[in-house]
């Protein structure tokens, strides 16, 4: 694994003290349960509000794609605005369009505008992509050893909001009888009022400017087998989670299951994406980023091949939970490895520069998935699923074997 040389101690900003750190990470672990739940909400009504709005049933999951489009366009702008004011001014404006989407939302439903409802998936999915930039925060100043215990713990917060999320959408899709969903996303709304009151709260290192600028070129830390290795398995792992939860709700829909039977399953789901985390970290700690990662390759492998022994709600249920677990290996172990291949006043533009390929690439998961869904069924988006895992486990033994460690982490 790549170790790139440190700046001088005069250069770097200050390490935070204990109390800051532990602070911090109680802070993001909060915001990310409460913030996270946008997601949640998000995947467990989009499709099913796009099937009842879109002009064309092909059209039911491209909300989820203009939310993950929403994500990867905002990628670089937040690390920009990071970088320039700090990453607690990015994370606010985040939340901002937190707010922007429950209220957009709302008022598309009321109406019965896909395209507006459309609208709002964007400013969603924004929001979302400032929330993942919590578990690198949560690593500033922290020593290096601990950094990856310190991002691993932040994603626990997600627990909280795989069961905030599903919660949510069951006890508030009713409260307005005439519009569906309406209050649930007003209620998301102000999740993400609640989510900012913490964030302000939150105390990073401000390095300088000539610190920021002092970096290697991106496209030469681009180029490193480490960094392309960790960006392909947390691409890989994000977009297949994505392929297929963005599928499942609706597939359950068509198979005749319940919505309540739907945010069940999503909520369990969401609880395996981020249970994990808790001890994540020690495993990447004793057995290596790259072991971990390819366990959850293989435990995403696995899920796929469950959802093809049959549509009970038993058999998506199972699928959804080890498609969670297997995310968290994936994508945590990935953004470990990521963490590795650049120095201090490099970190927003090669985190920012990873997101934005992770999300990207989910994109084109976000639009197949419907379509494929619709034109020839479930058990073709799970036999689809093999493939990128293939591609990504490819990758892990490349490096792997370049670097010498194919026997040790």
């Amino acid at each position: 694994m790549a170790n790139p040389a440190s700046p001088s101690p005069a250069q770097a900003p200050a390490a935070l003290s204990q109390r800051d750190q532990r602070r911090n990470i109680a802070r993001l672990t909060l915001a990310q349960a409460l913030a996270g739940a946008n997601s949640v909400v998000v995947y467990a009504t989009g499709a099913i509000i796009g099937h009842a709005l879109a002009p064309a049933k092909t059209l039911a999951t491209l909300p989820i794609l203009a939310f993950v489009v929403g994500m990867a366009a905002s990628i670089l702008p937040a690390g920009a605005i990071a970088r320039r004011h700090g990453r607690r001014a990015a994370f606010l404006s985040g939340a901002a369009c937190g707010v922007l989407v429950g209220l957009l939302a709302a008022v598309a439903v009321m109406q019965a505008s896909f395209w507006l409802f459309c609208t709002a998936m964007v400013f969603g999915g924004a929001y979302a992509a400032v929330v993942l930039s919590f578990r690198f925060a949560a690593a500033d100043g922290v020593a290096p050893p601990m950094r990856a215990r310190a991002l691993s713990f932040v994603m626990g917060g997600g627990v909280a909001a795989g069961v905030i999320g599903p919660q949510l959408v069951t006890h508030t899709m009713h409260l307005w009888p005439l519009h569906l969903f309406a209050a649930t996303y007003l209620a998301q709304a102000g999740a993400a009022v609640l989510s900012a009151l913490v964030l302000a709260g939150v105390r990073l290192p401000l390095p300088s400017r000539e610190f920021a600028a002092s970096g290697r070129p991106l496209r030469e830390i681009a180029r490193q087998p480490e960094f392309i290795t960790a960006a392909i398995c947390g691409a890989v792992s994000y977009m297949l989670m994505n392929f297929l939860m963005t599928a499942a709700p609706l597939a359950m829909h068509l198979c005749g299951h319940s919505q309540e039977d739907s945010n069940l399953g999503l909520q369990w789901h969401v609880i395996a994406m981020y249970l994990p985390s808790f001890f994540t970290g020690r495993l990447i700690g004793r057995f290596g980023a790259r072991r971990v990662v390819g366990c959850g390759l293989m435990l995403t492998a696995i899920s796929a091949a469950v959802g093809l022994t049959g549509i009970e709600v038993s058999r998506f249920w199972l699928t959804l939970t080890l498609l969670g677990v297997g995310w968290n290996f994936g994508f945590v172990g990935a953004s470990a490895l990521v963490l590795d291949c650049h120095r201090p006043e490099e970190k927003t533009s090669v985190q920012s520069l990873n997101d934005f390929l992770v999300f990207s690439t989910m994109a084109v998961g976000s639009f197949a998935s419907g379509g494929l869904l619709s034109a020839y069924g479930w058990n073709t988006v799970l036999w689809i699923s093999f493939l990128p895992v293939a591609l990504a486990g490819a990758a892990l033994l490349w490096t792997a074997r370049r670097s010498g460690v194919a026997r040790r982490p």
